[in-house]
């Protein structure tokens, strides 16, 4: 099984590597991965996120770390382009690298390299030989934020090699009982339900939210929809809202903002009402316009504060987006049919504060019900925000584990 998963893993570099000459993201994965140096430490703390929505998952537990140890060299592991090239100068390392492939060779270089005294990864991501060299080096290495399903490879009769690496873990923090039931079915038991630290993350972002005046001045106080982090098919629906209510304004923040892609956007739209934020800066009579695009990246948490209600993208891809955000403002959120991998969007939709929608239909008659009751919308919002609230505190149960058992 290892034969086969080395042999994986090295098609896979082939194929991004075909790729790459073609596409800016599989580019910049060869690209960052050549010709690197790393800092030598005589200690350091490893975090390893997959990409830019793991690091603002784990960034609750990275902070506390570096508030408690200030003198202890961190450095940041991403696999993503789309992790490293927005995080790649957080003040929060001492060093941030793209991981390099999964190869012992490669495994053994870096760790030496970095010579780490714990590793935490957040949420997923196992990777044998990175997880078997810390194993062999006693390095405690931590999940956090953890999520297991049934049908992963873990937990099937071929899934030997993937079980392995699970046990090369010291300790697992997850989000729910249901993976601890599942780790128990094959014998791991060092595991425990901390919660998600997505939550400690959006609920400090509502409550010391980053101000926009400019975002305020487009509000004008008028009701605004927030559709964040889409794609062609959510821009396409929530597109046809826009006529149908002239009194509110919209904001979409897509997930890419490329000028193609925001052409396309565009394409969707009432031409004479929209206005990209790029623009304001030398336009500010485009704050009158009903439509306003987020043309950047980093803006989309602190949006949330002004909106009235949210519509969350990448339900008709490979799965949505980031609700809790919205969430944690009290916004009702509404999003695609493909949610089953996200605990908070069916416990949102249970509580009866989230809203799966499959076609225009019926995103229709859930902003209908939404815009046209207040009470039932405030009710809403309330339990929104109280879902938020509840479930603060996975970094405190991980934090007190985690500086009992590693002393640093």
């Amino acid at each position: 099984m290892l034969l086969l998963y080395n042999l994986g893993l090295r098609v896979y570099y082939l194929l991004i590597l075909l790729f790459s000459s073609f596409n800016k993201k599989a580019g910049l994965w060869i690209k960052g991965r050549q010709h690197i140096t790393y800092i030598h430490f005589e200690q350091s703390i490893w975090f390893h996120f997959a990409s830019l929505g793991e690091f603002e998952q784990g960034r609750p537990v990275l902070e506390k770390f570096r508030s408690l140890y200030p003198q202890s060299k961190i450095v940041i592991t991403f696999f993503s382009p789309s992790g490293y090239e927005i995080r790649k100068s957080t003040p929060l390392a001492d060093a941030v690298y793209y991981l390099p492939l999964d190869t012992a060779q490669n495994a053994q270089d870096f760790i030496k390299a970095i010579n780490p005294k714990l590793a935490i990864f957040t949420k997923y991501e196992y990777w044998y030989h990175y997880f078997n060299e810390l194993n062999t080096r006693g390095v405690p290495l931590y999940i956090i934020s953890g999520i297991f399903r049934p049908n992963q490879v873990f937990f099937k009769w071929y899934g030997g090699l993937h079980r392995k690496i699970l046990g090369f873990v010291r300790y697992f923090f997850v989000q729910d009982e249901q993976s601890i039931q599942l780790l128990a079915s094959i014998n791991i038991t060092n595991a425990t339900v901390s919660g998600d630290t997505r939550f400690d993350r959006v609920w400090a972002n509502a409550q010391e939210a980053k101000q926009l005046p400019v975002i305020s001045e487009f509000k004008n106080n008028q009701k605004l929809f927030i559709a964040g982090s889409t794609w062609p098919a959510d821009e396409q629906l929530v597109a046809t809202l826009v006529t149908q209510y002239p009194d509110w304004k919209f904001i979409f923040a897509p997930h890419e903002i490329s000028v193609e892609k925001i052409n396309k956007l565009i394409s969707f739209l009432p031409q004479n009402s929209v206005t990209r934020y790029s623009q304001l800066q030398s336009q500010t009579s485009n704050l009158k316009s009903q439509i306003l695009i987020i043309d950047n990246i980093g803006m989309l948490s602190s949006l949330y504060q002004y909106g009235d209600i949210a519509f969350i993208g990448g339900g008709f891809g490979a799965g949505i987006h980031n609700t809790l955000e919205a969430a944690a403002f009290g916004l009702p959120v509404i999003f695609g049919p493909n949610y089953a991998k996200f605990k908070e969007a069916k416990d949102l939709i249970e509580l009866g504060a989230g809203f799966s929608i499959a076609d225009d239909r019926e995103l229709k008659r859930t902003v209908v019900a939404l815009i046209e009751d207040d009470a039932y919308c405030s009710a809403v919002s309330k339990k929104s925000k109280g879902y938020v609230e509840e479930h603060v505190g996975a970094t405190a149960v991980i934090m007190g584990h985690v500086r009992q058992a590693v002393s640093l």
